[in-house]
């Protein structure tokens, strides 16, 4: 996000007027019992990133200061929020509603959200705290388009909780993520997988009976296919310039024949550790406040469009393969899937399910599937390799990254034939 944007206290240039405010304010305060009466005195309207920052959503940053009924005349609210629209990029917006990108995060702060912070309060002892790292929705608009009788093009509305008032910045990609950093994000993350894994078993009622759109594996591996082809070319083109990689290149080409049915595998659920998984999960879509002092940082999770239903360790591998230096990668991988483990247990043990016990899974399993991820977490790199290319940083980790797996046998033949059965 960019605070040097020129603000406008009109709206005129974007889609967000008085009466659109007072919709979004009235779904806000739903319990008043007049919402109808609110006030809007002033607003302003901002881009909420800078350009070619978001690919999946056109994003405005909007603060607005309002009177409630009975307020006193001198008295003012304010609300700073994050408005979500179908980007204008004619290719992107295709990719976003054929594959209902927007649907799927709509859906997951409207009917996922609600229930997993309904199944906390049941589940979750008062002294007991287990918060949920999104941003608060406020309100959510959705229109599918149609043919007849006139052609109308889709519309989609998200509205969010601006979390950087309350301190928190994005991270920088092109140096990656600390250790402090990575750390809070994998245990923001562990506790949004243990509620829904705890929610899934402790109430016994399918995930695919709840969220059908969770299970809509082969629309999402289409659209993932459709990245990484036209990824591979320019990474094919990038690592031809650089030798001692030819393995490494004849890797790539064999995953280029085959790339769809390897992702269905990858992304394809399995029991009884399956859960919603974020699947987009990597530092461009993560917000930090740090204690520098303390050595430590909170996490905020961002952009839930690919939100899906598989294994825990695809979110894990992708943050450590897409946005972990090289070194600290090395040096701390095995130590962050640890705390990984140590949250996802603990906070499950919270809502009473015992990990090991009930479903049969322990921290050996974990490592396992880790390493089946890594390789899914290549694929999805491959399909944005352009926002590592043209960086000295990015592209020295691309390279130590595809050296690490190649030595580590995840590129050889045999694991990618494996992924294909």
């Amino acid at each position: 996000m960019s605070d040097s944007e020129e603000e406008s206290s009109s709206g005129a240039d974007w889609p967000v007027t008085e009466e659109w405010l007072q919709a979004v304010l009235k779904s806000h305060h739903v319990d008043l019992p007049d919402p109808s009466s609110i006030t809007v005195l002033d607003f302003t309207v901002r881009p909420g990133c800078d350009a070619g920052e978001s690919v999946l959503s056109d994003i405005l940053a909007v603060a607005v200061k309002y009177r409630l009924p009975d307020d006193p005349a001198d008295e003012k609210h304010s609300l700073s929020f994050i408005v979500k629209l179908l980007p204008q990029d004619p290719f992107s917006r295709f990719f976003v509603t054929e594959a209902q990108f927007d649907l799927r995060e709509i859906k997951f702060y409207t009917q996922v959200v609600p229930d997993l912070e309904n199944f906390k309060s049941k589940n979750l002892a008062k002294e007991t705290q287990l918060e949920l790292p999104i941003p608060k929705c406020y309100y959510a608009h959705y229109n599918a388009g149609a043919t007849e009788p006139e052609p109308t093009p889709p519309e989609s509305v998200l509205v969010l909780e601006n979390i950087k008032p309350h301190g928190y910045v994005g991270a920088d990609f092109s140096r990656g993520l600390t250790l402090p950093q990575t750390a809070a994000a994998v245990e923001s993350i562990a506790q949004v997988h243990a509620l829904s894994l705890s929610l899934k078993v402790k109430e016994g009622k399918p995930l695919s009976e709840r969220y059908p759109f969770l299970f809509q594996t082969t629309r999402a591996s289409d659209s993932y296919q459709q990245l990484v082809e036209r990824g591979l070319p320019q990474l094919s083109q990038f690592l031809e310039k650089k030798t001692g990689l030819e393995n490494v290149l004849e890797a790539l080409n064999m995953l280029r024949s085959n790339t769809k049915d390897i992702i269905e595998s990858l992304l394809k659920p399995e029991e009884p550790m399956a859960l919603i998984t974020h699947t987009d999960f990597w530092c461009n879509n993560l917000m930090f406040k740090e204690e520098k002092d303390k050595g430590k940082a909170t996490c905020c999770i961002l952009d839930w469009q690919m939100v899906t239903y598989s294994r825990p360790t695809n979110d894990l591998a992708l943050l450590l393969i897409s946005s972990v230096p090289a070194e600290l990668r090395r040096l701390h991988s095995d130590e962050l899937l640890d705390g990984y483990w140590d949250t996802l247990t603990a906070s499950c043990a919270k809502l009473g399910l015992n990990v090991e016990t009930e479903l049969n899974y322990d921290r050996k399993n974990l490592g396992e599937d880790y390493k089946r991820s890594q390789l899914l977490a290549l694929l999805l790199c491959i399909g944005s390799v352009d926002v590592a290319l043209g960086d000295p940083l990015t592209e020295g980790r691309l390279l130590e990254l595809l050296r690490d797996l190649h030595n580590d046998g995840l590129l050889s033949t045999d694991i990618i034939n494996k992924e294909q059965e």
